[in-house]
C-alpha cells in the first residue's frame, strides 16, 4: 500500500482542549485517527506535545505536534509503500529518535500509526478489528467486558474522594449487548438515588457521577464505603444481582494521593490519615472481603513496587490487579513488574507508548506471562473508537471505556454493538472469565 497524502489538523478532545487528527491516504481510500490525552499520567508515559503558548487555548494548543506531522512525517512516508504496520510505526520511531516521542510527541506519531491501521484495513477489505486480529494472530471473535465508571473521584471530580473511579463489571451475562444494557439501567438508577439523596446528578470527565457526599473539603473515614453501598444499592434497585451477575472495580490512581509531606514514595494521604502502603493493602483486603470487588487499578503508587509486590503476593489470587501507571504501556516496565511478580493484568493506552505495535508488543508480552490485558481510553477522548476494534481484534476480554454517558464514550460502546452484530452467532463474551480468577 502506497501513502499518497498525509494531513494533520488541530481538533477538540473531549475536554474541550486540543488535540492532532491525521488523515492518511492511499490510491483508493482516505482514513483519520484521533489520539487522546490523559489527565491522570504516569511519569513514564510518551510525551505528549504541547505547545505552551497561554494566548491559545491555555497553553494547550498541538499546532507544533501538527507541524511535525506536515513537515517531518508527511515527506518521510508520502510516495511511500509500506507493506505493514511494524514497518511504518518502526520508521516514525526512528524518524523520532527519542524514547519517548518526544521529538515529534507522541500526539504527533500515534495518530499517523492509528490512520495506517484503519487504511491497511480498507485496502485488505476487512474491518479494523479483522485486520488488528490477523495482525496479532487471534480470532477477533471476543467481546470485551465493559469495566464502566460510575462514580468518579480523584483528578476526574472534585468532590473529595481520592479514589479515581469506581465501576460496575456486569461480567455474568452471555453476551456483550446484555452486558452493556444491565450496566446503563444501573447507572440510571444511581442517578435517581443520588437525586433523592440531594446529591448531585453532574458527570465528570468520563462520563460518572461526582457529587460531594460531605460538606467537608477532604473525605473522611469511610466515605469510600458510602460509596460502594450507593453502587450495591443502584445494582439492587435495578433489579440485578450483586456478585453474580453484576461486580464492583476500582482504579484507585494511588499516585495522585501519595502524602507530598513525605520524602518516600510508599506513603498515602487517604481519609484524612497519612498511611503506609501496608495500610492501604488491609484496607483494600477489607473492601474485597465486604464488596464484591473483581478487579483494583493502580492500587498503589508508580514507583512503590515493594508495595505492589506486596499487594500481589495478599491478594493477586483472589482480584484482578491491574498496573496503569507502573506500566504505561511499556514492554520495558511490564518486563520488570514480571519478574518481580507485581500485578496480574496491564491497562492498555496507546497513548502511553505512541505506536499501534509497541501497543500490541506489550500485550503480547503480557499475555504470554498471563496476565490479563483491558483496553482503555483517556479521561480527554474523542468520536474517534479505535480501541473497540483493538479490543475484540486481540481478544482483549475486557475494556474501560467510562460511563453509560457523554458521546466520546458511547462512540465506543456503540462501535461493539455494531461489531457484536456483524460478528452474529459467532462472537463470544467470556465474562467473568476474562478476569482469570
Amino acid at each position: 500500500m502506497k501513502i499518497t497524502d498525509c494531513l494533520a489538523r488541530e481538533v477538540l478532545d473531549s475536554r474541550g482542549y486540543p488535540t492532532v487528527e491525521v488523515e492518511l491516504s492511499s490510491e483508493n481510500y482516505q482514513a483519520r485517527a484521533i489520539v487522546p490525552s490523559g489527565a491522570s499520567t504516569g511519569e513514564g508515559e510518551a510525551l505528549e506535545l504541547r505547545d505552551g503558548d497561554k494566548k491559545r487555548y491555555q497553553g494547550k494548543g498541538v499546532l507544533k505536534a501538527v507541524h511535525n506531522v506536515q513537515k517531518q512525517i508527511a515527506p518521510a512516508i508520502v510516495g511511500k509503500e509500506f507493506v505493514q504496520q511494524s514497518i511504518l510505526d518502526g520508521l516514525l520511531r526512528k524518524l523520532d529518535g527519542t524514547s519517548n516521542k518526544s521529538h515529534f510527541g507522541a500526539n504527533a506519531i500515534l495518530p499517523v500509526s492509528m490512520a495506517y491501521a484503519r487504511l491497511n484495513a480498507l485496502e485488505n477489505k476487512k474491518t479494523l478489528s479483522q485486520s488488528i486480529a490477523q495482525n496479532y494472530g487471534t480470532s477477533g471473535l471476543t467481546l470485551p467486558v465493559p469495566l464502566m465508571n460510575i462514580f468518579n473521584g480523584g483528578k476526574h471530580a472534585d468532590n473529595g474522594i481520592a479514589i479515581q473511579e469506581f465501576m460496575i463489571i456486569p461480567a455474568g451475562f452471555h453476551n456483550f449487548s446484555d452486558s452493556l444494557r444491565a450496566g446503563v439501567e444501573v447507572f440510571h438508577e444511581l442517578k435517581k438515588i443520588l437525586h433523592k439523596k440531594g446529591l448531585t446528578t453532574a458527570v465528570g470527565d468520563e462520563g460518572g457521577f461526582a457529587p460531594k457526599l460531605s460538606a467537608e473539603a477532604e473525605a473522611g473515614p469511610g466515605s469510600h464505603e458510602k460509596v460502594l453501598t450507593l453502587l450495591l444499592e443502584a445494582i439492587d434497585v435495578a433489579g440485578y444481582k450483586a456478585g453474580s451477575q453484576i461486580f464492583l472495580a476500582l482504579d484507585c490512581a494511588a499516585s495522585e494521593f501519595l502524602n507530598k509531606e513525605k520524602t518516600t514514595n510508599t506513603e498515602y494521604w487517604f481519609e484524612g490519615a497519612s498511611r503506609p502502603s501496608h495500610e492501604m493493602i488491609q484496607i483494600y483486603e477489607k473492601w474485597i472481603s465486604h464488596y464484591p470487588i473483581l478487579s483494583i487499578e493502580d492500587g498503589l503508587a508508580e514507583h512503590d513496587w515493594d508495595g505492589w509486590a506486596s499487594l500481589t503476593q495478599k491478594l493477586g489470587k483472589k482480584i484482578q490487579l491491574v498496573g496503569d501507571d507502573i506500566f504505561v504501556t511499556n514492554p520495558e516496565f511490564l518486563k520488570k513488574g514480571i519478574d518481580l511478580k507485581v500485578a496480574n493484568s496491564i491497562l492498555i493506552k496507546l497513548n502511553q507508548i505512541g505506536t499501534v505495535t509497541e501497543t500490541l508488543d506489550a500485550m503480547k508480552m503480557a499475555h504470554g506471562a498471563g496476565y490479563t490485558t483491558v483496553i482503555s481510553h483517556r479521561s480527554g477522548e474523542s468520536e474517534d473508537a479505535f480501541i473497540a476494534d483493538l479490543a475484540v481484534g486481540t481478544d482483549a476480554g475486557q475494556i474501560k471505556t467510562g460511563s453509560a454517558s457523554r458521546t466520546d464514550r458511547l462512540a465506543k460502546y456503540n462501535q461493539l454493538i455494531r461489531i457484536e452484530q456483524s460478528l452474529g452467532a459467532r462472537a463470544k463474551f467470556l465474562g467473568k472469565a476474562a478476569f482469570k480468577i
